[in-house]
C-alpha cells in the first residue's frame, strides 16, 4: 500500500503540578492512502470521508478538519495542508462513485 500524502499534526497536552505547568507537544503524522486516511489512533475509509478543510488561527498554523460519516474530527497543524487536501480531492475525483 503506497502512501499518497502525509500531513503533520500535533496533540498539545498541558500538565499542571503544584510547582509548575508544562506544555507537552506530541508530533504525529496523518497518512493518505488510496483506500483510507490513517492517524495515530484512527482509520477513516476514503468512502466515509466527505471533505477536508482548514481554518488558520493566528500566525502559528490552524485547525485541520476531517469531515466524515462518523462526524468531524479536528487536528492542530502548523504547516499549510494544501498539498494534502489537493491529493485527497484528486483521489476523490478519480475514484468511482458508488
Amino acid at each position: 500500500m503506497n502512501c499518497i500524502a502525509i500531513q503533520r499534526y500535533y496533540k498539545v497536552k498541558r500538565e499542571i503540578t503544584s510547582v509548575e505547568q508544562k506544555t507537552i507537544v506530541d508530533e504525529r503524522l496523518m497518512y493518505l492512502y488510496k483506500e483510507k486516511i490513517v492517524t495515530k489512533y484512527r482509520e477513516f475509509p476514503i468512502t466515509e470521508v466527505f471533505d477536508l478543510s482548514y481554518k488558520p488561527i493566528g500566525g502559528d498554523g490552524g485547525i485541520f478538519y476531517l469531515h466524515t460519516l462518523q462526524g468531524v474530527f479536528s487536528y492542530m497543524i502548523f504547516a499549510d495542508p494544501a498539498s494534502f487536501i489537493e491529493a485527497f480531492k484528486e483521489l476523490s475525483n478519480s475514484s468511482p462513485k458508488e
